[in-house]
């Protein structure tokens, strides 16, 4: 019962690295959890005498659950954003700048969790274990089953698809002017001030609380997503999610719907509506005066 004890103290200690790591992997707070749940089941069956870096062991169990879940995913129901194949890497980059890699990550924050749902299984694993946790490429290769080089090329092929999507301006004055300018064209239902804020290849996505509630599922192109919003998100008002700018629409004490933007060159390039109650629960809201 003791040994129990201490095994559990040991695995919290590790809980919330390990379900930053399930987040980043699979972009669900449930499924994250579901992972990391899974990963305490292994531990607890497991003889781990002769483990020397319990975090380190605990990580790749968590790395290949969610492995499974991205591939089980992937053959049920949900398909990519984007199919459109990275090019091979012609590159052989073994220098790179890890720290600087680890901040792309960072600083795109939710508009990055959405390029990853563009990568292959392997593809995202191989990024976000070594761009975001530095996993070294040899662990990452037992992981994914595939010779180190080849999970080095995985990692370079994601990174050259993250960096293709065009990180957005992260200057958060910026931001907020191109998201109060678009709140205010859509409230006045001014469709050419609408235009004028979005980007011609704009697109929308909405997740299954939202499209449950009546909002579309996808819109691409700005006329398409100007008209889904004219005279529309009255009682949206700024916040910040996540860190960036974003709208919240809150009619009683908790939110029901969260947009986030991603902006480029001064326009909304991208829209993504949120209303699932256990997701809008881990995000970080900020109201903006």
């Amino acid at each position: 019962m003791e040994d129990r004890g201490w095994l559990v103290q040991r695995f919290e200690t590790h809980r919330p690295h390990l379900r930053s790591v399930a987040y980043r992997m699979l972009g669900s707070a449930g499924e994250a959890d579901d992972a990391v749940q899974e990963a305490w089941l292994r531990l607890s069956r497991a003889d781990t005498g002769d483990v020397d870096n319990l975090g380190g062991w605990l990580t790749t169990v968590v790395a290949r659950v969610c492995l499974d879940m991205l591939r089980s995913r992937g053959s049920r129901r949900e398909e990519p954003l984007d199919e459109h194949v990275p090019d091979p890497v012609v590159e052989d980059r073994d220098g790179g700048d890890p720290e600087r890699e680890a901040v792309l990550a960072e600083g795109v924050g939710l508009a990055l969790l959405v390029v990853l749902d563009t990568l292959t299984p392997a593809e995202r694993v191989a990024f976000v274990l070594h761009d975001t946790f530095a996993v070294p490429f040899d662990q990452i290769a037992a992981i994914l089953g595939r010779s180190p080089a080849a999970a080095k090329m995985l990692a370079s092929r994601a990174r050259r698809r993250v960096k293709g999507a065009a990180v957005p301006d992260l200057d958060l004055q910026r931001q907020r002017a191109v998201v109060e300018a678009f709140l205010a064209a859509a409230r006045g239902g001014d469709f050419e001030a609408l235009l004028a804020v979005l980007d011609p290849e704009v697109v929308l996505h909405a997740d299954h609380a939202a499209v449950a509630a009546g909002a579309e599922a996808e819109a691409r192109g700005a006329r398409a997503v100007a008209g889904t919003f004219a005279g529309r998100a009255r009682f949206a008002r700024p916040a910040l999610v996540e860190g960036a700018v974003g709208a919240v629409w809150a009619p009683g004490e908790r939110p029901r719907v969260v947009f986030t933007f991603t902006v480029r060159d001064g326009r909304v390039a991208e829209i993504r509506l949120m209303a699932d109650p256990e997701r809008l629960a881990e995000l970080d809201l900020a109201p903006l005066d």
